[in-house]
């Protein structure tokens, strides 16, 4: 079972860096990864929620990604993306320490709750040291401290037919003419539940740095870093992700990445 999962995890690697560069390259053959009634395209996207199934059948809903020693954490974690939102509410918080930052949790729930950083700080803790695999090809292990997000929907109590956590970001990712466009990405309950899913304000000891997602991190250790979104401040509860960007369920997955992302 092991090798099964180490030469899937290679395979996803190998194909999403090269899916990736020819969506960033906009390479004229190509072009349908940006199409979405295009039947190739049709065709990935059937073979995504094939592979999303036969990893939940395979792998099982509570198997944990590897966990490192402290002596396997040989740099610092690379930061990628976007290492400084500049939306004037990131700003505006940033400059004040974070200290007036809230995260909500909203829709599907019988409460909406909204959390403080020192409060999701005082809560009960998990430290993992984990593998972060980049879509580009590189791998980072480092050390994540936070509070799981699992209690937290059950203080909100999710509602009976909610199935994704949708994942609202201060991280302007996109500037355009009409406007920032905002990072999001989504999950299934299962992953949102995963005991080593962590809203994280730690890193390598230290206060997550800016350029890492401060203050608020989450990690959801199955799955590739851009399911690990940064600058966290919204999670929304829902039963469909069509309302959301393009309906894909995220920022890059509407633009042609698989939208599970599991390793």
């Amino acid at each position: 079972m092991s090798r099964l999962i180490v030469n899937r995890r290679r395979f996803l690697l190998g194909s999403a860096a090269a899916g990736s560069g020819l969506v960033l390259s906009g390479c004229e053959p190509f072009d349908f990864l940006g199409q979405r009634g295009h039947p190739v395209r049709r065709a990935m996207e059937q073979a995504n929620v094939l592979t999303y199934r036969a990893q939940r059948a395979l792998i099982g809903e509570q198997a944990l990604a590897r966990e490192y020693g402290e002596s396997e954490i040989r740099q610092g974690m690379r930061p990628n993306g976007s290492v400084e939102p500049t939306t004037p509410e990131y700003t505006l918080l940033r400059n004040a320490g974070f200290a007036p930052y809230r995260l909500t949790i909203k829709g599907m729930v019988e409460r909406r709750l909204s959390f403080s950083l020192a409060e999701l700080r005082n809560m009960p803790a998990r430290t993992q040291i984990t593998r972060h695999d980049c879509v580009e090809g590189w791998s980072c292990i480092a050390k994540w401290t936070g509070t799981r997000l699992g209690p937290l929907l059950d203080e909100a109590g999710v509602k009976p037919g909610a199935r994704y956590c949708v994942y609202h970001c201060f991280d302007n990712i996109q500037r355009t003419a009409s406007g920032d466009i905002l990072y999001y990405t989504s999950s299934d309950l299962i992953d949102a539940y995963h005991p080593q899913t962590i809203l994280s304000y730690g890193l390598n000891d230290q206060v997550l740095p800016v350029s890492n997602g401060a203050p608020i991190r989450l990690r959801i250790e199955r799955t590739l870093g851009y399911k690990q979104p940064k600058y966290l401040h919204t999670i929304e509860v829902v039963d469909d992700l069509s309302p959301f960007g393009r309906g894909k369920g995220g920022y890059w997955e509407d633009n042609g990445y698989d939208w599970y992302g599991g390793i």
